[in-house]
């Protein structure tokens, strides 16, 4: 029979790892806004553009941070 408290210590722990990742992808999207903001204020608005299409790849690329996937023996 598990450990109750080995289950929660581990839960705890797979938390606070999905918690740091993302704010580390929160601060990816930051660095990507001002990025943009800037090629807007210095008059690159096509390089604008190519850096907002960039982002939003790498947003859609990355929905394992927001959902993360499901191990295997969870799949539908």
């Amino acid at each position: 029979m598990p450990n109750p408290e080995s289950a929660a210590t581990g839960e705890l722990a797979r938390l606070v790892r999905e918690l740091d990742e993302a704010e580390i992808y929160a601060q990816k999207l930051r660095a990507r806004i001002v990025a943009i903001r800037d090629a807007l204020a210095d008059g690159h608005p096509a390089r604008a553009l190519s850096l907002c299409n960039a982002a939003l790849n790498e947003i859609d690329d990355a929905t394992d941070v927001v959902t993360p996937p499901r191990p295997a023996d969870q799949q539908p």
